[in-house]
């Protein structure tokens, strides 16, 4: 057996393995809901109402179908883009042009990534025209949905083909250490996009207002001075034309950081339960959640890259997936579209971490804040989100970066000394 047709066949092992183990966790996530549709859990019976129970256990179960479905069609594709040799024909194309390496690279990568959002896009009308909409959650119009679309396009070209062009400038003139070059290019401009995103990016999706309510500024500002924390402003962000559902987040860092909360969110919770959500978010702050995971993310990159370094070199790397000429540009789109099928496998040691960080601001918030009231504002986002109370705890370890709510608030209720 041939180094490329021994690639191939891990390949299409992985690729077997991971919709395998998907489908798996699908059935037992679909089974664990269904049994326990009829009968609300007993943390939540008073607060939840069993019609609400029972519309989140049918939203999730949907989505979850419908993700699985999802998988399948992207494994299909990728077999065509790859084996099917889909992507060895759009390579051949622009090299056919006969203009020079960068530009040719620069031309496959960008019109592969236009093809794929064009294929995405079925999948994306469905879910928030159909799943969203049958659940009451979509507010979003067909005139909102194409104008983001055409604005997320543009975007993606202006930052994407500057990108793309110096990544490939130095993966072909900066020697066998290009990709530690890349690693810092590539961290540095994901670090502008942070610090970017608040104030140029997000305001062109939507509308975002200073927070007018005195009092819960008057508290939110407290909050934050108590931890030493000087936001840019305080704003509400008009998501509610495009869905139901609720949510607050920090976003950005140094002059340009924002604390921003949906408009869905303020209408539903009391001020004392918007603190203490917003203290949850303060606790990612303070206990240097945020600086881990960039940290830890850099490292995976590095890595990565490191990886890619070494496959680029490797001509059993392209023959192996369908690409006759071995290019810079080819290394790069094979190792971010196969990459996946093998780092699916570590999705329970990351959401592990990540669920770590989420119970360390919990209590970082039941210290800050009225414990009680992230319990009973966690009951609510969860029940006007429509949240499954009963996930499978192996489909959620794989797939939740949050910890299942009864999970979540047993380890709350300990953190505050409650049964």
């Amino acid at each position: 057996m041939t180094s490329d047709t021994l690639f191939q066949t891990v390949f299409i092992v992985a690729l077997i393995a991971n919709l395998s183990v998907q489908w798996w966790l699908c059935s037992r996530h679909l089974a664990h809901i269904a049994r326990h549709r009829s009968a609300v859990p007993d943390h939540f019976a008073d607060a939840i109402a069993l019609a609400d129970h029972q519309k989140a256990a049918d939203y999730t179960s949907t989505k979850t179908r419908v993700g699985h479905f999802d998988a399948l069609i992207h494994a299909g594709l990728l077999l065509v883009w790859t084996l099917g040799g889909g992507l060895d024909w759009l390579d051949q194309s622009w090299r056919a042009s006969g203009w020079p390496s960068l530009v040719i690279g620069v031309g496959f990568l960008t019109s592969a990534f236009l093809a794929f959002m064009v294929l995405d896009l079925p999948m994306s009308l469905y879910q928030t025209f159909v799943i969203e909409e049958r659940f009451g959650f979509n507010k979003t119009t067909l005139t909102t949905f194409f104008t983001d679309l055409v604005k997320q396009l543009i975007l993606t070209l202006g930052l994407l083909v500057p990108l793309v062009f110096a990544v490939l400038w130095l993966m072909e003139t900066a020697g066998s250490l290009w990709w530690i070059y890349v690693w810092v290019l590539w961290m540095g401009f994901s670090l502008f996009l942070i610090w970017l995103y608040p104030v140029a990016i997000a305001p062109l999706f939507n509308k975002f207002t200073p927070l007018d309510d005195g009092a819960l500024r008057e508290r939110i500002g407290s909050l934050l001075e108590r931890n030493g924390l000087n936001m840019t402003g305080i704003f509400v962000m008009d998501g509610s034309r495009r869905s139901g559902h609720g949510n607050a987040y920090f976003t950005g860092f140094g002059a340009n950081k924002r604390i921003v909360f949906f408009d869905t969110l303020l209408d539903g919770l009391e001020a004392v339960e918007i603190e203490a959500v917003l203290a949850h978010e303060v606790g990612h702050f303070r206990r240097k959640h945020i600086v881990k995971q960039i940290v830890f993310r850099a490292a995976l990159t590095l890595s990565g890259l490191a990886v890619l370094g070494w496959l680029v070199q490797a001509p059993w790397f392209y023959a192996g997936l369908g690409i006759s000429e071995p290019s810079t540009a080819a290394a790069l789109l094979l190792f971010l579209l196969v990459v996946p099928l093998f780092t699916f496998f570590m999705s329970p040691v990351m959401s592990a971490l990540s669920r770590k960080h989420e119970f360390e601001a919990d209590a970082f918030a039941a210290e800050q804040a009225d414990a009680d009231a992230l319990v009973t504002a966690l009951v609510k986002l969860y029940k006007e989100n429509a949240s499954t109370l009963t996930p499978d705890p192996l489909y959620s370890a794989f797939h939740d970066s949050h910890p299942p709510a009864p999970v979540r608030l047993a380890h709350l209720n300990h953190a505050t000394g409650d049964s």
